[in-house]
């Protein structure tokens, strides 16, 4: 895995799993902490995603809205639109772009 800041941004890509949930939850509170208003997490170039990264995006999201600011996932592959859908943690975390789950 692999991430790198542009803007209010962080651009992640790569497999995105338990092994590097520890480095994303990292970057993404450093992030939060470092740059006010929301943040843009661009999972574009993500390859693939689990579902413990994804519960991990949901509670960072949590954490953002406590502050008065919102966490929003950008550039949402197919796969990880639907892992959201079925892991009902779509409600959690905002989604950027079309709202429909991938089939």
């Amino acid at each position: 895995m692999e991430f790198f800041t542009e803007g209010i941004a962080l651009k992640v890509s790569g497999q995105v799993d338990v092994r590097t949930i520890a480095e994303l939850r990292e970057a993404v509170y450093a992030h939060l902490a470092s740059h006010p208003g929301d943040l843009v997490l661009d999972l574009s170039g993500v390859e693939s995603v689990d579902l413990a990264a994804l519960r991990m995006i949901a509670v960072a999201s949590r954490l953002a809205v406590r502050q008065g600011r919102r966490l929003v996932v950008h550039g949402c592959p197919p796969m990880v639109r639907r892992l959201l859908h079925l892991s009902h943690l779509r409600g959690l975390v905002a989604v950027d772009g079309p709202d429909v789950p991938a089939r």
